[in-house]
């Protein structure tokens, strides 16, 4: 008799920040937990936030894209848009880029990941969860996790392991994908994966058993509504153990902090401080970009735990490099690298300049420098 899959689903949104874009009211978080707790749908939920995203961890038996589970994490979401905006709290509903639900959160504001899977007889799950940051923030963590031996030794003595992984890319301006087969294939994988500001990896599957690993929210709610929102804050959701990494294994990439675009109005490059989520409120420069990992036991589709990882005191280092590298960062205020290049501004102010300017540019051939003093 086949098992009962189960699906794992990872709603987040902003939907009002406490105070500016540093935390969520508990008030926000009580308000979800009673819609969730109201509804009959979840087989167990929990609500949690990083900095100011609150994140619905829910469990189903009702497969990935269930128009139900997404209505129902939108209704919740806009439950607490009404609360938040009667408290005045500060972008209130900033990521729900519709007035009312479509049948899917996809493409709607919210950040999702999903993951249908038959629980193994233990079934291990870290789930990470991000602010001030973009989703190409987990293409180099699941890099070191799924084809880095120096990271994850299982790849070389564990024979579940040894055949490697595949990764789908996601093209997020032309929104196609590829598949590349590692380690094989890891050199071409690297072109793309490299520029995560235009490439991020959208899942990771076992070559040995075709089973899902990873997946990860890809949306990008600048492309979606075509000006300056808010950076996307991704959330990714992994397995672990029995052919797939350790658990150590596959937080051990966020011990070295690395860099990773968004930080202040989404606009700047800052390293990626792995926090619990008690210290996972942002507050210099809106940051430095947070990451929160919860570890979960799935049994029955009930969420045993969570496990903070990130408190604890082992990556008291690397939160201490991370503040280093802030404060090198901090140094350079408006010039790259520190503030994204151009092509990644295109949702700020840069276009309003560049046109109320064209009119001053000239051939620089044609343009002595006597004329330019003039002027």
């Amino acid at each position: 008799m086949a098992k009962p899959k189960i699906t794992l689903s990872a709603i987040k949104a902003d939907i009002g920040g406490f105070v500016g874009h540093s935390g969520v009211h508990p008030q926000l978080l009580a308000r979800a937990e009673e819609c969730l707790q109201a509804s009959k749908l979840l087989l167990d939920f929990r609500v949690t936030h990083v900095g100011d995203d609150i994140n619905l961890i829910m469990t189903h038996d009702r497969g990935e894209d269930c128009p139900e589970i997404h209505r129902l994490a939108w209704d919740t979401f806009a439950s607490c848009t009404e609360l938040a905006r009667s408290m005045k709290l500060y972008g209130a509903g900033q990521d729900l880029l519709a007035d009312a639900f479509s049948g899917n959160i996809r493409g709607m504001g919210p950040g999702i990941a999903e993951m249908e899977l038959v629980e193994r007889p233990s079934e291990p799950i870290v789930l990470f969860m991000a602010d001030k940051t973009e989703p190409g923030a987990w293409n180099l963590p699941l890099y070191k996790m799924f084809a880095d031996p120096f990271n994850t030794i299982g790849l070389v003595i564990d024979p579940k392991m040894h055949s490697g992984f595949r990764f789908e890319v996601l093209d997020l301006v032309e929104h196609k994908t590829v598949v590349f087969s590692l380690p094989e294939e890891i050199y071409d994988l690297l072109v793309f994966i490299g520029a995560p500001g235009r490439y991020c990896v959208r899942a990771v599957y076992s070559k040995e058993t075709g089973e899902i690993a990873a997946v990860s929210s890809t949306q990008r709610l600048n492309l979606m509504a075509g000006r300056y929102i808010g950076k996307d804050d991704p959330v990714l959701i992994v397995r672990c153990q029995s052919g797939f990494p350790a658990v150590g294994e596959v937080l051990e990439p966020f011990a070295t902090p690395h860099l990773v675009a968004g930080w202040m109005r989404g606009s700047h490059h800052g390293p990626f401080m792995p926090v619990s989520v008690a210290q996972s409120t942002p507050t210099r420069f809106d940051g430095p970009p947070r990451v929160v990992a919860l570890g979960f036991q799935l049994c029955d589709g009930k969420l045993l735990g969570p496990q903070d990882f990130f408190a604890d005191p082992a990556y008291d280092r690397a939160r201490l490099l991370a503040n280093e590298l802030a404060d090198y960062l901090r140094r350079l205020g408006p010039f790259e690298p520190h503030r994204l290049p151009l092509e990644e501004m295109e949702y700020t102010t840069l276009p309003e300049v560049r046109k109320r300017l064209s009119g001053r540019f000239v051939d620089a051939d044609r343009a002595p420098l006597r004329s330019v003093a003039k002027a």
